[in-house]
């Protein structure tokens, strides 16, 4: 501050606009210790240069303008080629890779037959339980891939559901090489022995857990297989067991008959049945077949 105030002459200490600008520093640096004479230095130092005497900003101003590829390219890249970070992540890309390939093949759940993808056809089979039986030959299945090893059946979340739960998730399978009495549908009347077809096939599979090799998918949504179950220590072909019984003929379409290469096996076992007359073969002689029923009734492709 001037005094008295119509003073020209500018006085020796800092004004309060000085103040708050800048700190205030004495004139010479005696009586100061090194760390406050280190601290008044580096004040005045340009954070952009390391100079004194100017501002940041005109500094900052004087920089070239450098493009960002020119940076990008000067960087030095060299650590991402060592071991240390190479192998780490060719082996975390490696696991996430093989993982997401087994779930897909292996632990992806199959909600119905038109789910099933081409290239599982004939080639791959399907690990489920049976959740209904609705006729002789055919029935629904809740697939549960891995089966007990990947947690079905005893872990949090993997239960097969009951009831309306199952509605649009199961797969609707039709044995394949075999053709069962045809039960009453839509006013039309039922074969003999069909009641028995359906008592012995329901008893035999459902709630166990089948493994069904399909083959294709029919007109009705249905997936086309050989299925096994295990009763007790043995792996049994369900459409074998009712040829065996009687319960079931031979498949006669003139197309889409599958057998998997069992066909041999399967019209051996029906001859079997009608000369111990076993089933549907211990009635009359005449016996109406399923092909011929379905024919007469004007059904094709069941």
């Amino acid at each position: 501050m001037r005094w008295p105030p119509w003073s020209s002459q500018p006085s020796s200490e800092p004004s309060n606009q000085d103040r708050t600008s800048r700190p205030y520093r004495p004139q010479s640096d005696a009586g100061l210790t090194d760390r406050e004479r280190a601290s008044h230095r580096n004040a005045d130092l340009c954070p952009y240069c390391g100079q004194t005497g100017h501002g940041a900003r005109s500094c900052l101003a004087k920089r070239p303008n450098i493009p960002w590829s020119t940076t990008l390219n000067s960087a030095d890249w060299s650590h991402y080629t060592l071991p240390s970070t190479v192998i780490p992540t060719l082996a975390l890309t490696t696991t996430i890779l093989v993982s997401l390939h087994v779930y897909r093949s292996y632990l992806r759940r199959i909600p119905g037959a038109s789910s099933i993808s081409p290239s599982f056809w004939r080639k791959r089979s399907l690990y489920g339980t049976v959740t209904s039986v609705g006729d002789g030959d055919n029935f629904r299945v809740f697939h549960t891939p891995g089966g007990l090893l990947a947690g079905w059946g005893w872990m949090w979340g993997r239960k097969v559901p009951k009831g309306r739960a199952l509605k649009d998730r199961t797969v609707h399978v039709r044995l394949a090489g075999i053709d069962a009495p045809e039960a009453a549908h839509f006013g039309r009347p039922s074969q003999p022995g069909s009641k028995e077809a359906l008592d012995w096939l329901t008893s035999y599979i459902l709630h166990h857990r089948v493994r069904a090799y399909v083959y294709r998918r029919d007109q009705y949504d249905r997936a086309v297989s050989t299925v096994y179950v295990r009763r007790w220590l043995w792996r049994r072909d369900v459409g074998l067991e009712m040829l065996k019984r009687g319960l079931a003929t031979v498949y006669e379409a003139k197309t889409g008959a599958e057998f998997g290469k069992l066909e041999d096996k399967y019209r051996q076992a029906e001859w079997w049945a009608k000369k111990r007359r076993k089933g549907i073969w211990r009635g009359e002689e005449n016996y109406e077949s399923p092909r011929q029923y379905k024919t007469r009734m004007g059904i094709e492709g069941r």
